[in-house]
């Protein structure tokens, strides 16, 4: 991968993290029960699956691996930074953060679990689809 394509899912990583950080004003989304962030963290799932996979069935199947492996660190490492850095540093909670901010821990693992499996899974549907399309040796030539 290029350094423009780094940069570019850096970017939305950096894009997505700002966004849920203001959302979560003014206390990080602590003023919301643990049932909610249950909810909340479940729904966020759907739309950031389909966001991965949208991406991933754009790129070729023989660089998708590597596509959602490098996904899965600019989604996790650099926004773990910017929570360490806010909630541990700023804010003072150092790494206890993780275990007060839960909510946003489980995302330091979940695309390390979604992206390289939603890459295997179009690749085997790729495969399969160029087996069927292939002429059989069975004489299709009627």
């Amino acid at each position: 991968m290029h350094a423009r394509g780094h940069l570019t899912i850096l970017s939305a990583a950096t894009i997505a993290w700002m966004a849920f950080w203001i959302a979560g004003l003014p206390s990080y989304y602590q003023q919301y029960s643990r049932t909610f962030m249950l909810w909340f963290d479940a729904l966020a799932l759907v739309p950031l699956a389909a966001a991965f996979l949208h991406v991933l069935r754009r790129v070729p199947p023989e660089r998708r691996t590597t596509r959602a492996l490098w996904m899965a660190f600019y989604f996790t490492m650099p926004l773990a930074v910017y929570d360490w850095v806010y909630c541990g540093l700023y804010l003072g909670h150092g790494l206890q953060f993780m275990s007060r901010y839960w909510y946003l821990s489980v995302y330091y693992v979940l695309p390390w679990l979604m992206l390289p499996g939603m890459a295997e899974a179009l690749n085997r549907r790729d495969a399969r689809r160029r087996v069927d399309a292939a002429p059989s040796a069975a004489g299709d030539n009627r």
